[in-house]
């Protein structure tokens, strides 16, 4: 069985779910919320967010998690599948970039929820570190 391409896996087309009456572990991510409910994006969804991330401007991951979750009247957005998201975008960007020359989704504008570099993005800190350097941004 062939591997899909970080591409492949970003045009999935899968559709986002909400989870409701989380397990008692998933509770903590509610942010004491009781009965909430957790967003579970797709690669797509969290695309077309990076995109709209304007040059010069970055957004953690948890930002960007909440911004999800209120498009979807969910109570917060799944960190774990949230983070495996925006790396898939990373690396399917990267690939495209390397394939075409051309620039996409300006993925090195997350952050980690902790406002570090992902040491997981193509290329590793020095690779986002260059791009966010190149558009003004001090790290």
């Amino acid at each position: 069985m062939k591997k899909k391409s970080a591409w492949e896996k970003l045009k999935s087309g899968k559709q986002p779910k909400i989870v409701r009456d989380l397990p008692a572990a998933m509770q903590k991510w509610l942010g004491g919320a009781e009965n909430g409910t957790m967003l579970v994006s797709t690669p797509e969804g969290v695309e077309k967010e990076i995109a709209k991330i304007p040059r010069g401007h970055v957004i953690r991951l948890t930002e960007l998690r909440a911004e999800l979750a209120r498009q979807h009247g969910a109570t917060t957005a799944c960190p774990l599948s949230t983070a495996i998201f925006v790396n898939i975008v990373a690396r399917a960007y990267a690939e495209r970039e390397e394939e075409t020359g051309k620039v996409g989704v300006p993925w090195w504008r997350v952050l980690r929820s902790d406002g570090k570099l992902n040491d997981k993005f193509p290329g590793g800190i020095k690779e986002q570190a260059m791009r966010l350097g190149a558009e003004g941004i001090e790290i």
